[in-house]
């Protein structure tokens, strides 16, 4: 697989990670926490949608989709798709740098098996 290639799926994969990680602040805001204790959902989606968080992780997974679509152009699905897995671990990271978040010995270890499935595919 050309480098160009890889580097395009990571960046996929990156960008997918930094939209989970945006969604989950801008859905752990006061403004919409308010909102989703008061039910009421005309409130609820105006809540979140004015959220820039929330916003800024849509962005990014609307960029991230059309990065994936470059790399769906040039290499197989097969090839291509577990790659995506890697976004266990860089998610994992990014979950543990920027919102503090525990990580088990369980859930490590699950992840890595994830990144071990990818290493083996992408020999195949």
């Amino acid at each position: 697989m050309p480098i160009a290639v890889v580097g395009l799926i990571l960046l996929s994969v990156t960008l997918s990670a930094l939209a989970q990680i945006s969604l989950k602040i801008g859905m752990s805001s006061p403004a919409v926490s308010t909102a989703l204790a008061q039910g009421d959902t005309a409130r609820i989606a105006l809540s979140v949608m004015a959220t820039p968080h929330v916003l800024t992780g849509l962005g990014c997974y609307g960029l991230g989709m059309v990065v994936w679509l470059a790399v769906l152009a040039k290499v197989d699905v097969t090839m291509a798709y577990p790659f995506v897995g890697l976004g266990f671990l860089v998610t994992l990271g990014l979950g543990v740098l920027l919102l503090g978040e525990q990580v088990t010995a369980t859930r490590l270890i699950g992840t890595l098996l994830v990144v071990l499935g990818v290493v083996l595919t992408a020999q195949s």
